[in-house]
């Protein structure tokens, strides 16, 4: 079950005029949105420098994926206010209301994102194309988006039974364990007996704070995996070494190399809007490639905990045996389970799997079943494509991405 926001309050619409004025725009603003995000970051860490210290990801604004992922929220948005025939944009907002929760991000902070935003719009437009009319048409499809998200958010928070922002524990290792294909698996509990950490549902995920050499604090969130226990939590870390372009992942080389049992760390409590219910009886697909895998795993776990009857297809695309994460802990609870089967992919070839990239066309999928999926972008589109030629209904079909906001833009991980 993909757990969206509801919305239980009329939505707000632009004005005829102030649309008007944003149609007019809008592919003038779509022509430099590189541009004025590029001015807006560098505008936000010069005024704000402890943002990029202690809140946002390094890795993905030294790669571009944080400002292409802004600038994609706000042109989806805006296109959308002006045609509301379009489908409605409630996935991409419930995921930045998600990731944005997870960060401890409050209300107050959308003024500050406002003022360099605007600013970078008029340094890279000009006064004169960004004149009085333009810029409140603007300011009011921001302050439309920012509300939103904020109400979600707040409604997110009251969820968790937390205040806005009150979302971090300080917490202890209490078990380390590292996969043979790069994966080490934390599991932690809290060091504040009045606040234990709650419980998750599965494809739910967490952010963790690691305090770096350097001085600043980056948090990335990780999925968590394992069967249910009160009051522990396990996540699933991936060693990223620096490849194609993208820096080495920061966080993750970092509780690779220091963390272990008796380590403190600080972890967010649980959120994540791509999850699934562990009681229903539906069939399910789990499809996933490289630590995509991870948050089923999660999945599986719970499953085999309280569901084994379900009907469950996992298929798994990797490079090569040695690199798929997890491996032989996702084939110990796929045989755990009373209807679960495994289908495995992997380009350069290994002992039961088939060779090569993933290819559902001669796969018997199972009917009437819900479909999560996660993994890089192009595997993301690869994969759709080929669920929708084989009938696969969108409405079932749930995807994830591990980069900002938006599954179809390109990043890198942490």
């Amino acid at each position: 079950m993909t757990t969206f926001v509801q919305y239980t309050e009329p939505e707000p619409e632009l004005d005829t005029a102030d649309a008007d004025i944003i149609r007019a725009t809008l592919p003038l603003i779509g022509t430099h949105i590189d541009s004025i995000t590029t001015a807006f970051y560098r505008r936000l860490f010069d005024n704000h420098p402890e943002l990029l210290r202690d809140l946002f990801n390094r890795g993905n604004q030294a790669a571009g994926s944080q400002p292409k992922a802004l600038a994609a929220s706000i042109a989806v948005y805006a296109t959308y206010l002006i045609d509301p025939e379009l489908p409605h944009p409630a996935q991409m907002l419930s995921r930045i209301a998600h990731k944005h929760v997870s960060l401890g991000v409050t209300a107050a902070q959308y003024e500050v994102v406002h003022d360099n935003l605007f600013a970078a719009i008029v340094e890279v437009l000009g006064v004169d194309v960004v004149t009085a009319p333009v810029a409140q048409a603007w300011d009011r499809v921001f302050w439309m988006l920012a509300e939103t998200l904020i109400a979600q958010e707040d409604r997110l928070y009251a969820d968790a039974g937390v205040a806005p922002g009150d979302v971090f524990r300080d917490v202890m290792v209490v078990a380390r364990q590292d996969d043979t294909f790069g994966v080490a698996v934390f599991a932690v509990e809290s060091m504040d007996p009045a606040k234990p950490l709650p419980s998750f549902v599965p494809g739910q995920y967490v952010s963790v704070g690691v305090q770096l050499d350097d001085g600043a604090r980056q948090l990335r969130q990780y999925s968590l995996v394992g069967a249910p226990a009160e009051g522990r939590l396990a996540f699933a870390v991936k060693r990223v070494d620096a490849a194609n372009g993208c820096p080495a992942g920061e966080v993750s080389g970092y509780l690779h190399e220091y963390f272990d049992v008796g380590d403190q760390l600080q972890i967010t409590v649980p959120f994540g809007d791509l999850t699934v219910e562990p009681s229903a009886t539906t069939p399910l697909i789990l499809i996933s490639a490289g630590i995509g895998t991870t948050p089923m795993i999660g999945v599986l776990e719970h499953l085999v905990a309280r569901n084994p009857n379900r009907p469950v297809q996992v298929l798994h695309a990797d490079r090569t045996p040695e690199s798929h994460p997890l491996r032989d802990r996702q084939r110990v609870l796929v045989s755990r389970l009373s209807a679960g089967t495994s289908t495995l992919w992997y380009t350069g070839g290994g002992a039961g799997a088939r060779t090569g990239r993933m290819d559902l066309s001669d796969v018997k999928l199972l009917p009437d079943a819900d479909v999560y999926v996660c993994g890089a972008p192009d595997f993301l589109e690869s994969v759709r494509a080929q669920l929708a030629a084989a009938g696969v209904r969108r409405e079932r079909v749930h995807l994830e991405e591990f980069t900002p906001t938006d599954w179809r833009l390109p990043g890198c991980p942490a």
